[in-house]
């Protein structure tokens, strides 16, 4: 006998927001059990006859959607059990078809988002944050989608969007990255079966993401060095600074400068852990850049750059933000800077990360001390080798810096 399946509204039951739940009802072999469909409904809005939201019920088609998707999977089973003449009860039955919640993409979306934020993840938060507001545009407000509507068609749809407002094939090529990651975590916590996975035919790894190299020479960094920033204001100076003590420091990342204080130097060296790796990083200050520490530093236990403020970005959130905008008003002084200085590149704080490694290979100094590139793989490399070799070393290699 196979099983049948329904569903009803739990009248009996009142929520917090005034509806009854929608339950599930598998029954076989005369023996019945219920499951939540997580969703709920004003009881006068329900057909209970049919078994149905009523035509004029709000979000009449989300739950209908809701209810057809749970529905056939559950049939599917039932076939699947049938083909190979596989016994089952409704216990088992719904067992294999568990889910551990039904939530649409904007709900699975701010859910991670707030997971991130909660366990310091910001750098994730964000991303994710990016994607939610790309989709949510995309879908003109309207995220309350299941995962299942999500399709090749579908992708091809966004991807056509993107493109129409201008999107280069590095962000593009992002923000599908981004859907896919939150399309496998809703796999795996049984938001959607594995069946519907709309990226065996949507090759992500189509789009061109090839990027211009990031580093410039020595004579470019020295170049932006002695340019002539009078009349420029004082933010595009804090620019130049800021680019040019990363490059005097190992091409320490944003975030590590913003985070610097009085307690990570010590006997003319720099003492720090890489936020993004967590590996204890030991550099000697050459006098350009302590000089460029005394230009902004204001003594107490402050930053050592008017980047973040102890009393008005305390929690990781606010941090988080405040670096973001900042990096972005850096930059884009950074243009400024390269146009000035005459040098041909999108100057950017990370131009100063790849150019330290790049002139010091090109000075002769061992691969084996720094290598060329600093991707998200060979970075981790790279701060091995570094790690492996003597203060000594490392000192006299930056020496090739200027």
């Amino acid at each position: 006998m196979n099983a049948s399946i329904s569903v009803v509204c739990y009248k009996s039951k009142t929520l917090s927001n005034g509806e009854s739940p929608l339950m599930l009802q598998i029954t076989k072999d005369k023996k019945r059990k219920y499951q939540s469909l997580g969703i709920s409904v004003n009881p006068k809005h329900w057909n209970f006859l049919k078994g149905e939201p009523k035509p004029k019920c709000p979000n009449r088609d989300y739950i209908l959607k809701i209810i057809l998707a749970k529905k056939e999977e559950l049939q599917r089973k039932v076939l699947e059990f049938n083909s190979r003449q596989r016994e089952y009860s409704v216990y088992s039955l719904l067992k294999e078809t568990e889910r551990t919640q039904h939530m649409t993409v904007g709900e699975f979306y701010l859910a991670l988002i707030d997971e991130f934020e909660r366990n310091g993840k910001l750098g994730n938060r964000r991303a994710y944050k990016g994607s939610y507001n790309s989709l949510n545009s995309f879908t003109g407000d309207n995220l309350d989608i299941c995962f299942e509507d999500i399709t090749q068609g579908w992708l091809l749809n966004y991807e056509s969007w993107l493109r129409a407002k201008g999107n280069k094939e590095t962000t593009i090529s992002i923000q599908f990255r981004t859907l896919r990651s939150v399309y496998n975590k809703a796999i795996k916590r049984k938001c959607v079966g594995k069946e519907y996975y709309p990226f065996e035919d949507f090759h992500i790894n189509k789009f061109n993401v090839h990027t211009d190299k990031r580093a410039i020479s020595k004579n470019d960094v020295l170049k932006i060095i002695s340019a002539d920033l009078t009349g420029k204001s004082e933010y595009v100076k804090f620019s130049r600074d800021i680019f040019v003590f990363s490059y005097l420091c190992g091409g320490i990342n944003f975030c590590d400068v913003a985070s610097l204080t009085k307690e990570n130097i010590l006997n003319g060296r720099l003492f720090y852990v890489r936020q993004k790796t967590g590996k204890q990083i030991n550099l000697c200050l050459t006098k350009n850049a302590s000089a460029i520490i005394d230009k902004y530093y204001k003594g107490g236990k402050g930053f050592l750059f008017p980047i973040l403020d102890v009393t008005r970005h305390i929690t990781a959130t606010q941090r988080e933000n405040r670096l973001h905008k900042v990096l972005g008003q850096v930059d884009k002084s950074l243009k400024i800077v390269a146009q000035i200085a005459k040098v041909d590149v999108n100057l950017t704080t990370y131009v100063a990360r790849h150019s330290y490694a790049t002139v010091l290979k090109r000075s002769g100094v061992p691969t084996s001390i720094i290598c060329e590139s600093l991707g998200h793989s060979s970075e981790r490399v790279t701060q091995i080798y570094l790690d492996s070799f003597e203060n000594k070393q490392l000192d006299e290699a930056m020496k090739n810096l200027l």
